[in-house]
């Protein structure tokens, strides 16, 4: 079994029933949700638009690889509505999106067959004060893999918005 770290966010329609129901839909297709942070109010992240989003971290135990966690998290984003992703940077408001952050203390990158890139941890995920403080709230003493400091460390020293 391994503990999942997700970061999930939201700035259209109903923000706190798209989280919901993507919460329900990783129980469901994922695994076990032993943790939920509270629902954060943020700012757009990398591109402007009107829409604020609201954000929040899971924590799942899962018996899926890193791969079958991307591909059914990608599968719960269309069902939910989200007809496109971002692409090199370049980012744009959306129904639901589901970030893996972290898979035990696994370090990998690779590419699926679908040609999607999974980067574990997720590479910006400590630039990203939206990913960490709902982390933070559920993972405080979890040590990052690569920069062998907990989350409650990283966030109270380097994150940023």
């Amino acid at each position: 079994m391994a503990e999942v770290y997700v970061g999930l966010g939201t700035n259209l329609g109903d923000k706190e029933q798209n989280l919901r129901d993507a919460v329900q839909k990783i129980e469901e297709q994922i695994g076990k949700v032993v943790s939920l942070s509270a629902f954060y109010v943020t700012a757009p992240w990398g591109f402007a638009s009107e829409n604020s989003f609201l954000n929040a971290a899971a924590c799942v135990d899962t018996d899926l690889s890193p791969l079958e966690v991307l591909r059914e998290t990608q599968l719960i984003e269309r069902e939910l509505g989200r007809t496109k992703k971002s692409v090199d940077g370049v980012y744009s408001d959306r129904l639901i999106d589901i970030d893996l952050l972290l898979y035990d203390d696994l370090v990998l990158s690779v590419t699926s067959p679908s040609g999607a890139a999974l980067n574990l941890p997720h590479p910006l995920m400590t630039e990203r004060d939206f990913v960490m403080r709902p982390l933070a709230e559920i993972a405080p003493d979890v040590v990052h893999p690569v920069l062998g400091r907990t989350i409650k460390e990283l966030i109270s020293s380097s994150c940023r918005q």
